[in-house]
């Protein structure tokens, strides 16, 4: 997932906002934001993402650039087309509830 710092900052507050424990509140924040690098990109406007993150998300290949509202997300295109097809059906549940 990639998002603005601004984004990225308001995250603590939705997590401490949340009607998790004070102890659930403590853990996720410490793991979001361990897991979390800044990132830029290179002379040819290239984003860099981390190995760790390349081999976590399995980025290797063809990858996927996902929008999802203020951030997106990085996937390889066959863990992408895995998901979106395990998950159409709650997609199309949805649209219909919203009126797409």
């Amino acid at each position: 997932m990639v998002m603005p710092e601004a984004e990225f900052h308001a995250t603590e507050q939705r997590i401490q906002n949340s009607n998790a424990s004070a102890q659930e509140k403590r853990q996720a924040i410490r793991q979001f934001f361990s897991g979390a690098h800044k990132v830029g990109t290179d002379k040819q406007g290239r984003l860099l993402v981390p190995d760790t993150h390349t081999a976590a998300a399995s980025l290797g290949g063809e990858i996927v650039f996902v929008g999802a509202g203020r951030r997106f997300e990085i996937w390889s295109k066959d863990r992408h087309t895995a998901a979106a097809a395990l998950n159409d059906e709650i997609y199309k549940r949805v649209a219909v509830e919203i009126g797409l």
